[in-house]
């Protein structure tokens, strides 16, 4: 095994240079401004909050091996398709069996930065009671897909969450939405069906990788729209609107 063969792009081409256009929406939005107040009312410099999202998009081609379970045979160099999504199988040579990993675009990267807008907002149990909503809605939708893993579709957690967010906390709703989207995401479709993955034939099973990589980075930008359409407060209380 070569473990430089764990680490590949979690979606074909053409869907991978889509999110990336969308990124490059987000970078001018930002830079004329449009955006900026936005990402202020999530807790999030605007500079900061672009180069996450950049950071996702890069990072979602790092997996970092934590276990590996034995298979008789895995499917290798494959693009498999769901709900319209087209996801990449990697070629493997000499491969031992399912590896399992964690994705660092999306998994490490988006955890943290939920971690970090809770602390920031101050939103520890409505962030809580967001991600238990959102991962109930992820585990009930996912399904285990062969030589893929567990696969979800992309706009499930981005919806969902944004539904769940606006429920509890119109004020909050933009950080919530980021915050249950993304670790309801993880916690829903991936950690709670890793029991299914075995004999699915996947050379690689990935935690925020191929199969929910897109419907996180989705929650990302899903989470600054509802912050420019709510009229939500910063973590000191104070409107966050732009300035004037």
């Amino acid at each position: 095994m070569h473990i430089g063969q764990t680490n590949y792009l979690p979606l074909s081409g053409p869907f991978f240079l889509s999110l990336f256009g969308l990124l490059s929406l987000v970078f001018v939005l930002v830079q004329i401004g449009a955006l900026q107040f936005a990402y202020r009312r999530m807790g999030l410099h605007p500079g900061a909050a672009w180069l996450l999202l950049l950071g996702s998009l890069l990072g979602s081609y790092v997996n970092l091996p934590i276990v590996h379970l034995p298979e008789q045979q895995v499917v290798s160099g494959q693009v498999i398709d769901f709900f319209g999504m087209k996801y990449v199988v990697p070629i493997v040579v000499d491969w031992p069996g399912t590896i399992i990993a964690v994705n660092v675009g999306g998994a490490l990267i988006p955890g943290l930065t939920s971690i970090y807008l809770a602390s920031r907002n101050r939103i520890w149990w409505l962030g809580a009671i967001c991600v238990v909503g959102v991962a109930g809605v992820c585990h009930t939708l996912a399904q285990p897909v062969r030589g893929l893993g567990i696969a979800l579709p992309v706009f499930v957690p981005a919806l969902s969450s944004a539904i769940i967010a606006l429920l509890l906390s119109r004020r909050h709703a933009a950080p919530l939405a980021y915050i249950g989207g993304s670790l309801g995401a993880l916690i829903g479709a991936d950690l709670l069906n890793l029991d299914k993955v075995q004999g699915l034939g996947a050379p690689i099973v990935s935690i925020g990788g191929a199969g929910t990589f897109d419907g996180v980075f989705v929650t990302g930008v899903i989470a600054v729209l509802l912050a420019s359409l709510t009229g939500a407060r910063g973590p000191d209380g104070r409107h966050s609107g732009a300035a004037t």
